[in-house]
């Protein structure tokens, strides 16, 4: 299964698991923890993990069409949520 990974660095990211599983928690099953959060789409499962100074993110999906899909929605989100940040795009690298 294709796999990337991305940081956002933010001091904000234990906060940004939480509203992004609370948002995608509506359509798909979203598990948090500790600096942890897992959102299992269909088309595949999203791992974020904070410390004090970013947010990682690994993907994996079926296939690399699906995790371009997957990237786009988890950026868009998360950029949204951190506007006050005014962060730019993710650099995303496969895994």
């Amino acid at each position: 299964m294709p796999e990337s990974t991305t940081r956002f660095e933010t001091p904000s990211a234990d906060k940004y698991i939480k509203q992004l599983c609370k948002h995608f928690g509506h359509r798909v099953e979203t598990t948090v923890g500790d600096n942890t959060g897992t959102c299992r789409f269909e088309i595949g499962t999203a791992q974020l993990d904070a410390d004090a100074s970013a947010l990682a993110i690994r993907l994996e999906a079926e296939d690399e069409e699906r995790l371009k899909q997957m990237q786009h929605v988890i950026e868009s989100h998360l950029l949204r949520f951190a506007f006050r940040e005014e962060p730019g795009a993710l650099e995303w690298r496969s895994a």
